[in-house]
């Protein structure tokens, strides 16, 4: 099979295309219908790019240096963070900091380029030291080389990786849909009040099950927060936890010396901490206990993105850093209240309001401690912990199962773009897997 493989360079095989900027100070190019990629939008580590965080207009389109992209398309970092690659779930257009691929027709499949460049890409920067790879340009693509397949076997390998990265997808947009729902509740019953407001007015509570419905009461009293449900109370963060506990001052390190060592980097990426990705620490044995995480923490920011935090949900042992603070429930139920109630508006208000120091913002353990927050009553705060944790259940589960799928294309993809692997090989590979 390798016999009839060549090796290329990708300028040779591949269609280049660059990107631009419309003016900012051109108010018309800006807030249209399409979408406008820089980096931040495609470095997150899936396959598929599906949204912009900005949008241009067709005027803005036609009077700048950018391009669309179609939908498939691949598109590539060149500078800050370089070498990150994706590709488009729908037309885009992007900044001059990438540049947009497509492999040329009857030559190059687009697909495969995108797995080949991976590769290519995974290579250089395993091997690259200070700035040797702080750039690409046009003349990258006649340096970094691939092994091409014929077509028919391009296909093949690329639907192989494809259908790995397809459930990995699939698995992401589950979450996606678990987290909403569980923010749905949250918001409808601790924020809105839904099922009291209901209740006062004579109906059912829409979509709650009696015996759930009749956890709630009937009527709003006045607090120093303004009407809450009958019976609730306002209490404080400080008040339905433990005292606070400052993290432990340590080095993080690759080697497995001691237990993981959580930092504010490690939880404010996605909704989930990868344990994987969390480096270890070194510390001293009569400390572990002290500083030692467990299932149902939660954990706060003081510095450097001060507020920001997250339930811990695996009993892993791992320690946290000193720039975050651990808030330990005084009963298990406040740990998913207090998860969301993290992200609410109420609460980054009180974060934003109360920050402090010239140069760089933080809190402390007082004043996040202070923070005021309405307390139903323990019946609620269980049903909400119930179901919120049937959903996370499954979001974590996703989330094992996407870990699990990504070592694998991890592992095919070196073997298979360079014909080490065949192709029937890697299929039986992955139909025990999917």
């Amino acid at each position: 099979m390798a016999g009839e493989w060549k090796q290329v360079a990708f300028a040779d095989v591949i269609e280049l295309i660059s990107g631009g900027t419309p003016k900012t100070s051109v108010s018309e190019y800006w807030g249209g219908s399409i979408p406008w990629l820089s980096v931040k939008d495609f470095n997150t580590g899936y396959r598929w790019a599906n949204t912009a965080e900005k949008t241009i207009t067709e005027r803005g389109l036609a009077e700048s240096a950018t391009t669309i992209l179609n939908r498939g398309d691949i598109i590539i970092s060149a500078r800050g963070t370089v070498g990150v690659v994706a590709q488009l779930a729908q037309p885009m257009a992007f900044n001059q900091s990438c540049y947009g691929i497509r492999g040329r027709q009857g030559i190059a499949e687009t697909n495969f380029v995108y797995y080949a460049l991976r590769h290519a890409v995974s290579q250089m920067q395993q091997v690259a030291h200070g700035g040797v790879f702080n750039t690409i340009t046009r003349d990258t693509f006649k340096i970094i080389k691939t092994k091409l397949p014929p077509l028919k076997e391009q296909r093949a390998i690329a639907c192989i990786l494809g259908a790995l990265d397809d459930k990995i997808e699939l698995n992401r947009r589950m979450n996606e849909t678990l987290e909403a729902m569980a923010r749905a509740i949250f918001k409808s019953w601790f924020v809105n009040f839904d099922p009291v407001r209901a209740k006062a007015e004579g109906q059912q509570p829409p979509g709650l099950a009696p015996h759930i419905a009749d956890l709630f009461p009937d009527a709003f009293e006045d607090s120093k927060l303004g009407q809450i449900p009958k019976g609730w109370k306002v209490g404080t963060l400080g008040g339905v936890c433990e005292k606070a506990q400052y993290g432990y001052t340590a080095t993080a390190t690759d080697d497995p010396i001691g237990p993981r060592f959580l930092r504010i980097k490690d939880i404010n990426k996605q909704d989930w901490i990868e344990w994987q990705n969390v480096p270890y620490c070194r510390i001293k044995k009569d400390k572990i206990d002290k500083y030692r995480l467990a299932k149902g923490d939660v954990v706060i920011a003081r510095m450097a993105d001060p507020g920001h935090g997250a339930l811990i949900e695996d009993d892993i042992g791992a320690v946290f850093a000193s720039y975050l603070i651990r808030f330990r429930p005084i009963r298990p139920e406040f740990g998913r209240f207090l998860q969301y109630w993290l992200r609410t508006e109420t609460y980054w208000n009180l974060v934003i309001s109360r920050q402090s120091g010239t140069t760089r913002a933080n809190l402390n353990a007082q004043v996040l401690s202070s923070f005021p927050l309405v307390v139903a009553n323990d019946k609620v705060l269980k049903a909400f912990s119930s179901q919120v944790d049937a959903l996370r259940s499954k979001l974590v589960g996703n989330v094992n199962e996407s870990r699990i799928l990504a070592s694998i294309r991890d592992t095919l993809l070196p073997k298979l773009i360079s014909g080490e692997l065949r192709v029937a090989d890697a299929e039986r590979i992955i139909g025990r897997t999917i």
